[in-house]
């Protein structure tokens, strides 16, 4: 339990005011697509789970910000709270500001994916999801 409460305080909170759960809230939506159960979904051929499609290499780059995710095992991405204690530390990590686009396009496209085009899309698809909410 002191290890879970002490990596949760070394995560560098987004600024203030900045709406976490919207943008959780939105990426999942474009990430589940539908999905029955999302939190029990498999995509991109089974490298990806839960309702936030998270790949292994993503949630190994998060167990670096949240040390204490890597005692709970990849497979705990089906989770939902788990699954955002992931994407809040693997975007913690990365995200050079919490603008929505930035963080939608690293969580898509990785550590420099607010840098590539091929990321444009999924944050406009973000982007019209979270103004739906």
């Amino acid at each position: 339990m002191t290890s879970f409460l002490l990596s949760t305080l070394l995560l560098i909170a987004p600024p203030k005011g900045t709406d976490t759960r919207a943008i959780l809230d939105a990426i999942r939506t474009v990430e589940i697509g539908g999905e029955a159960d999302p939190d029990r979904a498999i995509g991109d051929k089974g490298k990806a789970l839960g309702a936030y499609q998270i790949h292994r290499g993503y949630w190994l780059d998060a167990t670096e910000k949240d040390p204490a995710l890597r005692a709970l095992g990849y497979e705990s991405v089906t989770d939902r709270a788990i699954a955002e204690r992931v994407v809040l530390a693997y975007l913690t990590r990365y995200a050079p500001d919490w603008k929505l686009e930035t963080v939608a396009r690293i969580h898509n496209g990785g550590p420099k994916g607010h840098r590539k085009e091929s990321t444009l899309d999924y944050a406009r698809r973000v982007r019209a999801a979270m103004e739906t909410q």
